[in-house]
């Protein structure tokens, strides 16, 4: 541990310690600032890129395996409710062994399984593969959002946090364009691997960029601690509608991106596999909308930011009904644009509601996340199987209805207790 300097509180997952000597947190324009956003920029687009590989890829492996669009989702799905499952107990670990060093084991083994994927010899095997592989990528998205919670000032928490999602927009874009590309001249094999070893490069850039930790103090792990924090946090009406808002706009992403590539490759657009995969560049306004959220935030308040997220969400997906490849991918930036806003948004109110056992909140609400994406991705595909994308968008305007009740019950919420405060102060 480095000598440190003057005396700010020292905030872990497990207690606040004080220091005569704590460093000053990492802000824009302070020294390791810049690493440590390009390093969890890096982690970001990885996390992005191999989780939702196969994304772009189904209509092919689809025909490779001879299976049905729902049953493809399952690549998926499998990933994004591994990670769901597994974000909750590799937290736990991070607050005993470390950020830094759970997000080094978690990006290394998550790439390893990454070059194994494309060698899947049946759709059983690549099912499992994505499973262990979205395991392994659960020890990155709560171990990153509690390391930048304890190193950076939180007036820079939100761009911060906003950085790291910009780069798992850049990551589903980017995985998905090569992935895309690839398989057109490969198969969907050669475009598995191709993001497999684009992976790996920001792996090795995450590694010799990412600064240590210097307010993480480790805790105890003693399960017993770990479920009263959990349960703490589920007691926590604030949190639970924030993990409820982020599950609702990730199950609305997760039915749009898994069958947009159905809905192309079918008549009357009949696009190839390169081209679908140029699509998801339009993860692009996504980099854009997340890394503004902080000065989103700052002008129209939490509420009011979620509120424009859902609307322009929602104005996306009734625009992508029309049968003109024009309207659809309009839509399709509104969709994006709104939903990685809402999600920056929702995230960092999580990291700054949690004023003890961040990794174990963000844990909860990657959870939430993901089990969302794994829900909007298979009912999605369910959905348009059986009814076309009319259906599937249909899935995702009851999500989005979903997130307007939570967000206008939690103003109806916030005005009671400004009553009962006021109350109270007047007696």
């Amino acid at each position: 541990m480095p000598p440190v300097h003057t005396g700010a509180p020292v905030t872990t997952g497990a207690s606040t310690l004080s220091s005569p000597a704590a460093p000053e947190p990492r802000s824009p324009g302070r020294p390791g600032y810049r690493r440590m956003s390009l390093a969890l920029f890096a982690a970001g687009l990885a996390t992005f890129a191999l989780l939702y590989s196969t994304q772009a890829l189904l209509p092919a492996i689809s025909d490779g395996f001879g299976v049905t669009a729902g049953q493809a989702s399952w690549t998926v799905s499998a990933a994004t409710g591994a990670l769901a499952l597994f974000v909750l107990p590799l937290s736990a670990l991070s607050e005993r062994f470390g950020r830094t060093r759970m997000m080094t084991v978690s990006m290394l083994v998550a790439v390893g399984v990454g070059l194994l994927v494309p060698f899947a010899p049946n759709l059983e095997w690549l099912v499992v593969l994505r499973a262990v592989q979205g395991a392994a990528i659960a020890g990155i998205p709560a171990s990153a959002m509690a390391y930048l919670a304890e190193e950076v000032k939180p007036k820079a928490l939100v761009g911060a946090i906003g950085l790291f999602v910009a780069g798992n927009s850049i990551g589903g874009m980017s995985g998905r364009l090569v992935t895309g590309w690839a398989a057109q001249v490969w198969g969907w094999r050669g475009g598995l691997l191709a993001v497999g070893l684009m992976s790996l490069a920001c792996a090795a850039a995450f590694l010799v960029l990412l600064p240590r930790a210097r307010y993480f103090r480790p805790a105890s792990l003693n399960p017993r601690a770990v479920g009263r924090t959990v349960a703490g946090h589920l007691r926590d009406p604030l949190l639970m509608r924030l993990y409820g808002i982020g599950a609702l706009f990730m199950t609305v992403f997760g039915a749009v991106y898994t069958v947009i590539g159905y809905r192309l490759v079918d008549e009357p657009f009949s696009l190839g596999q390169g081209v679908i995969g140029s699509i998801f560049l339009i993860y692009l306004v996504g980099t854009v909308s997340s890394a503004a959220a902080g000065q989103l935030v700052a002008r129209t308040g939490r509420r009011g930011a979620l509120y424009l997220a859902v609307t322009t969400t929602a104005l996306g997906l009734l625009l992508s009904l029309a049968d003109s490849l024009a309207a659809i991918l309009v839509g399709l930036v509104l969709i994006t644009a709104g939903f990685f806003a809402g999600h920056a948004v929702a995230s960092a109110a999580v990291s700054r509601t949690a004023t003890s056992g961040r990794a174990q909140a963000s844990a909860l609400y990657q959870s939430a996340y993901y089990l969302g994406s794994s829900a909007g991705g298979t009912l999605g595909a369910l959905a348009y199987h059986s009814a076309g994308w009319a259906a599937t968008v249909g899935i995702a305007l009851l999500a989005v209805l979903g997130v307007v009740s939570i967000t206008l019950y939690g103003s109806h919420a916030a005005r009671a207790e400004r009553r009962l405060t006021s109350l109270a102060a007047a007696r």
